[in-house]
């Protein structure tokens, strides 16, 4: 079965053809992978500091088809070789939901093909399976992104438990924050852990939120602000020599992303001593994060649990994890699967609410 996914939750528009036999085949689920095409929009929403829904949603509208039939030339496919159409149903923009809804619906229809609204988060938590080395179920899932940060444990496709969640701020947003806090370019993730690469560590005492909380809930808009009062600290001193800017904002990013990284992994931590699972799958924007994978990897072979990534390239928003999540629910004989006219989106949509019975 090949399944076309179609991305465009937010300000990535993502294109993917996956094809189940290998997953059905027992082989590597990396290997369904046919085509697919993807164009971000960062540059767009670069001069406005964040997304711009509006703009968001037109570029969707320009990117999409282009995108398909780039996947289709890599794949060598045509539209009549494709056996369903699946799309991110929510969470995410309504406008730019929108969009990826009418289009895969509209095509769904005139080729006569079942469709599947997915939601966003699953393509994300299933993702790791695409992976060289993929993990068994049932895993505990990271989920960290610049909408979200939570723990799941995932029995199964379709089988999600919400173990905790940021209770404000997505660790993915405080990045992007701190970024501008600190006069860096929109996205904020990438920018910071290149900046605290070159910082110290331990020069700023900022707050780790709700590491000893008892629970698996996260809050970072504490940390954001301690930020904020460092650099206003700074300010006051009228400091003009750049190499001492410089320091002080490494040094700063540092501290930050040490604060982040330590929460993160000691909930994952304990979700997997809570739950008696052995691995931990770390997926979302924020996965790519070089400084939370070796801090993962380091207390992995500490502690003896496994932790698995999705491949780089597909730890941002992207077409193959909706394809994928979506061929997998066909799979299940996912009776939740949209087959009416309707452009039904869900801007705002519980993964739990989601599960299969």
């Amino acid at each position: 079965m090949i399944v076309l996914g179609i991305e465009t939750s937010c300000d990535e528009t993502g294109v993917a053809l996956y094809n189940t036999t290998p997953w059905e085949e027992g082989k590597p689920a990396f290997q369904g992978i046919l085509g697919q095409g993807l164009h971000s929009q960062i540059a767009m929403h670069k001069d406005y500091g964040g997304v711009v829904p509006e703009l968001a949603s037109r570029d969707h509208i320009r990117r999409v088809l282009p995108l398909l039939e780039q996947s289709l030339a890599q794949s060598g496919l045509k539209l009549a070789d494709i056996d369903a159409v699946a799309f991110t149903q929510g969470p995410g923009l309504a406008g730019a939901l929108l969009v990826g809804s009418a289009f895969a619906k509209s095509l769904a229809q005139g080729l006569n093909l079942p469709s599947i609204g997915v939601h966003h988060l699953e393509g994300h938590l299933l993702s790791p399976l695409l992976g060289q080395t993929a993990p068994q179920f049932p895993f505990i899932a990271l989920l960290v992104s610049g909408g979200h940060t939570q723990l799941m444990r995932v029995s199964g496709i379709g089988q999600y438990e919400l173990l905790g969640e940021t209770l404000d701020d997505a660790a993915g947003e405080a990045f992007d924050k701190t970024a501008k806090l600190l006069g860096l370019d929109y996205p904020g993730g990438a920018a910071i852990s290149k900046l605290a690469e070159k910082g110290q560590p331990g020069i700023f005492d900022l707050p780790k939120p709700m590491l000893h909380s008892g629970d698996l809930d996260f809050s970072f808009s504490g940390l954001k602000t301690a930020v904020l009062n460092q650099v206003k600290k700074f300010a006051e001193k009228k400091i003009v020599d750049s190499s001492e800017v410089a320091q002080f904002q490494a040094d700063l990013a540092r501290s930050f992303v040490d604060s982040i990284v330590t929460v993160l992994v000691s909930k994952a931590e304990k979700a997997l001593k809570q739950t008696g699972c052995k691995q931990l799958v770390l997926a979302g924007g924020v996965g790519a994060n070089l400084q939370l994978r070796n801090a993962l990897n380091d207390q992995a072979k500490k502690n003896d649990f496994e932790v698995y990534y999705p491949p780089l390239e597909l730890c941002t928003d992207n077409g193959v994890m909706i394809a994928f999540a979506g061929a997998l629910r066909m799979l299940a004989k996912n009776n939740g699967s949209t087959t009416s006219g309707a452009f039904d989106i869900k801007p705002r949509w519980d993964l739990q609410s989601n599960n299969l019975v």
